[in-house]
């Protein structure tokens, strides 16, 4: 009888503690996957990545089509990307285009993301394969030395910012100091394509490091001078590869022998890979120099990828 009573006593106990950890397990698993779904570094960082994505291919394909839209200004002598008009830019010369420098007052003021020649010499000769038996004085190639993609400017051509030198040497520190955290870019070329103003850009994502939109805003956060309207959509990362000063020689169909030019480039240099380490933060003395080879001062960083 007594153990009856003890086993009648114990068994309600055991069903007690099984019910009590079930729940408990229950319990501990929703705030589990409560707290995953939650964290900012499986979520936030996920999000602006897909935004980031999303962004650049709208960006490249609408900047696609502009060619289609607007026609090749170039062929009579249009306005380039910033404003400017190509014979503002270049002049031809005993059969020889020059460039035309013209003095930036106050300097230009740019924050480039530069490409070694490791990776920007290939991209320049299979341009220059491509293109120049089809352009002999009409065509302005980007110096492969100068490969670079404009992020942020603290002032430029447009929305001018004076600055002393005090302030230049303060704003080339705070650049140094967002390079120090950025880590080596690797990216990789989406596409080549050509806008109505003659300009060949190579536009380029990154598949692995900061975007541009995050690199742009952890500059304009340290350059609160800066303009306030940029020259360039916060997704862009682009190259200027060469420039067209006018149409192709010896073509009936001028623009379609771009496209098939176009097309010949992109089967040879879409998806070619490469890693950007170096932030520039350059005085322009002349107005596009680093597109023109004008007078400049570069203050070069290393992406120290410096933990924070």
């Amino acid at each position: 009888m007594a153990t009856a009573t003890t086993s009648a006593i114990r068994a309600p106990n055991w069903r007690t503690v099984v019910l009590f950890w079930t729940i408990s397990l229950t319990i501990f698993y929703s705030l589990f996957q409560m707290g995953l779904r939650n964290s900012p570094s499986s979520s936030s960082s996920s999000d602006s990545f897909i935004s980031y994505a999303e962004q650049s291919t709208r960006l490249y394909d609408k900047m696609e089509r502009d060619i289609q839209e607007n026609g090749p200004l170039f062929f009579k002598q249009g306005e380039t990307s910033q404003s400017l008009s190509l014979s503002d830019l270049f002049t031809l010369k005993d059969g020889k285009i020059s460039p035309v420098l013209k003095v930036a007052n106050p300097p230009v003021r740019a924050n480039v993301l530069h490409l070694s020649t490791e990776y920007s010499v290939p991209v320049s000769k299979a341009v220059e394969n491509v293109f120049s038996p089809y352009f002999e004085n009409t065509i302005w190639f980007q110096d492969s030395k100068m490969y670079h993609f404009s992020m942020f400017h603290a002032s430029n051509h447009i929305f001018s910012v004076p600055a002393t030198e005090d302030e230049v040497e303060g704003e080339a520190a705070a650049v140094k100091a967002v390079a120090n955290k950025l880590c080596p870019l690797e990216i990789i070329l989406d596409r080549v394509l050509l806008t109505s103003t003659g300009v060949l850009l190579g536009c380029w994502k990154v598949y692995s490091g900061d975007d541009p939109i995050t690199i742009r805003s952890k500059l304009r956060s340290v350059l609160p001078r800066a303009p306030e309207k940029q020259l360039y959509d916060a997704a862009i990362l682009h190259t200027s590869l060469a420039r067209l000063l006018g149409p192709p020689a010896s073509s009936d169909d001028q623009l379609q022998r771009i496209h098939d030019l176009i097309t010949r480039l992109n089967n040879q240099i879409r998806g070619f890979r490469a890693i950007v380490s170096e932030l520039w933060y350059v005085e322009e003395f002349d107005l596009l120099a680093l597109a023109l080879g004008g007078r400049m001062k570069v203050r070069s960083f290393p992406l120290g990828c410096a933990k924070s």
